[in-house]
C-alpha cells in the first residue's frame, strides 16, 4: 500500500510539473492577433498599430519610449534603464507566446502609456503592426 501511495504521489508530481511547463509557449503571435481581432470585431490594422505604438497617448511615454522605433532591437525601460528584449516576433521568438505574460504586459504597459487598459482594437492594431515587422 505504501508503494502504491508513493507511486501515485510521484505520478501526480510529474503530471503537475509537466502541466506547469505546458503553460509557457501556449500561444503564438498570430494566435494572439486572431484573438484580439475577434474580440474587436475587426482585423487589426498595422498602420493604426504603428501610429498608436509611436505616439504619446496623453502621458509621458509612448510604447516606443521603451521598445524603440521600430521595436526590432533590444529596448530599454524609460525610467529604470532595464534592458527589454525586442518586441517584434520576427526578432524575438518568445514574444507573444505565453498568454499569461501577454495579458500581464498589455495590462501593465497600457496603464503606463494610457492610464487605462488598452481596448481589444488597440491590441489587435499593435499586434498587426508588430507581426508585420520583418
Amino acid at each position: 500500500m505504501k508503494h502504491i501511495r508513493t507511486a501515485l504521489l510521484l505520478i501526480a508530481t510529474l503530471g503537475l510539473s509537466l502541466a506547469g511547463s505546458a503553460q509557457a509557449n501556449d500561444t503564438s503571435p498570430t494566435a494572439q492577433l486572431a484573438h484580439w481581432s475577434a474580440q474587436a470585431g475587426s482585423p487589426g490594422r498595422p498602420e493604426r498599430g504603428q501610429s498608436f505604438f509611436n505616439t504619446r497617448q496623453g502621458g509621458e511615454w509612448s510604447c516606443a519610449s521603451c521598445h524603440g522605433t521600430p521595436p526590432t532591437k533590444e529596448g530599454k525601460h524609460a525610467s529604470t534603464g532595464k534592458p527589454i528584449a525586442p518586441l517584434a516576433p520576427a526578432f524575438n521568438p518568445k514574444a507573444f507566446t505565453d498568454t499569461a505574460k501577454v495579458d500581464k504586459w498589455f495590462r501593465r504597459n497600457c496603464n503606463d502609456v494610457l492610464k487605462r487598459e488598452c481596448s481589444a482594437s488597440e491590441k489587435a492594431d499593435v499586434l498587426a503592426y508588430l507581426v508585420g515587422l520583418k
